[in-house]
């Protein structure tokens, strides 16, 4: 089904603007200044047991005018899904080996992602992100921050996602930060591309198999 959504406007910190049955979309820049994402509370809604992930359908998020350094974020199974298109100097920043010795799983051994997304990017297409948005410390929804910055939210903070409610750190894969509460990187649901204009979050590419509730931990 194609997802219908809201516009939340963000700001560093800040609050949802608008939301309805927490279906919505967010989008952050990287030429924006101070960009961020909404923080949710943990609720019990965000923790659906295994029948209603598998009952969850798939769902089609429009990504025609996702540009660089932009974020849509749209709910899956009870779970906010984020899809961030990565420019080419983010890309770049992935293979960093200074960023990769600060990573807990750089490699994605971890059964966080299914086997076509267990690659450096983390994902089908690298310039296309999907993870799940849910922090695998205790469940906050992490903060989206792709501005590399000196001191904030964290010291030479190479852009990614950052955990307000107890620190952790993720990059623009999605991978952890060693140090930090959060154990494992975020997940990658089943997904795939229908056609160029289209991400489908729920459903494996053709001849591909994963189960969610075989990750980890979300």
């Amino acid at each position: 089904m194609t997802m219908s959504s809201e516009t939340a406007a963000e700001g560093h910190g800040g609050a949802s603007v608008s939301k309805r049955d927490f279906l919505f979309l967010m989008t952050g820049s990287l030429a924006a200044v101070g960009t961020a994402a909404t923080i949710w509370p943990f609720i019990d809604q965000m923790n659906p047991d295994a029948a209603t992930i598998a009952a969850a359908g798939p769902v089609d998020i429009d990504i025609q005018q996702l540009q660089p350094g932009q974020r849509v974020v749209a709910l899956w199974a009870a779970r906010p899904v984020f899809v961030v298109k990565r420019p080419g100097p983010a890309l770049e920043e992935l293979k960093n080996p200074k960023l990769l010795d600060g990573l807990r799983d750089p490699n994605s051994q971890e059964p966080q992602q299914p086997a076509y997304a267990a690659n450096w990017s983390r994902s089908i297409k690298p310039e296309i992100l999907v993870l799940v948005g849910v922090c695998t410390h205790l469940g906050c929804i992490p903060l989206f921050d792709p501005e590399p910055n000196a001191t904030d939210p964290a010291p030479d903070w190479p852009g990614g996602f950052f955990c307000p409610c107890h620190g952790s750190k993720y990059d623009l894969a999605g991978r952890v930060f060693q140090g930090v509460p959060a154990p494992y990187n975020l997940p990658v649901p089943p997904y795939h591309f229908p056609d160029d204009k289209t991400v489908r979050v729920g459903e494996n590419p053709p001849g591909q198999t994963f189960d969610f509730n075989s990750i980890l931990q979300v």
